[in-house]
């Protein structure tokens, strides 16, 4: 198919797409002339995947760019294409250097290393982990840290459907743009859904009586 076609069919402006190939998250199209190139289903497929990261998950250009980068390398492990992806996930902002962080990072080894989790402190996500209890301790939540391991089990539930997922795809390529799926969109759908379970939980134990439709939040 043209770039014109493959646009209509993604939602992807013609700009965008010659931008994506520039900046090497879309192969180039199989050129035909000089001036004209040909597209396939997996153009279509990848341009798919670009949005979704971006529009779902959030990424920044560069970050997808990394991502990607990791997927089309045949010799890199599932493993750390999925840290790839889910290293790009943090908040990215400077940790702050308090009394209240020092002790969250202790609180992050310690569960680390309590559960056997097979990571290091130096995870982003660790960090991520981290800077959430020190402001919660700054807010006056310290307590929080008394349900972290409820977190902890249902986050190695969602961890294990994630991969279980990525686990049914047959085919290598499958596999590789699954764990990145189910990391970075995955996110998002765990989000989403817990949002929703805390509208559910909250009128049921705050609510009044009545149907749920009374009760919208």
């Amino acid at each position: 198919m043209r770039i014109g076609e493959l646009s209509r069919k993604t939602g992807v402006p013609v700009p965008t797409i010659k931008y994506y190939v520039r900046e090497g998250l879309l192969p180039p199209g199989e050129l035909t002339s000089p001036n004209q190139a040909n597209y396939g289903e997996a153009h279509e497929r990848r341009l798919h995947l670009i949005r979704a990261l971006l529009d779902v998950g959030g990424m920044k250009v560069a970050d997808i760019a990394d991502v990607l980068a990791a997927v089309d390398d045949p010799a890199r492990p599932l493993h750390k294409v999925l840290g790839a992806a889910a290293d790009r996930l943090g908040a990215g902002h400077t940790e702050r250097d308090d009394t209240e962080s020092a002790a969250a990072q202790a609180i992050v080894t310690d569960l680390i290393a309590r559960r056997g989790w097979r990571t290091h402190t130096s995870n982003p996500a660790a960090a991520d982990l981290s800077k959430a209890l020190a402001a919660l301790v700054r807010l006056g939540h310290g307590a929080f840290v008394e349900v972290l391991d409820d977190y902890a089990d249902a986050a190695e539930r969602v961890a294990r459907a994630d991969l279980a997922y990525v686990d049914r795809r047959a085919a290598v390529d499958d596999m590789v743009e699954s764990v990145v799926i189910g990391t970075v969109l995955g996110e998002a759908v765990f989000s989403a859904l817990r949002r929703l379970a805390h509208v559910d939980a909250s009128a049921k134990l705050y609510g009044t009586d009545g149907p749920p439709e009374g009760r919208a939040r």
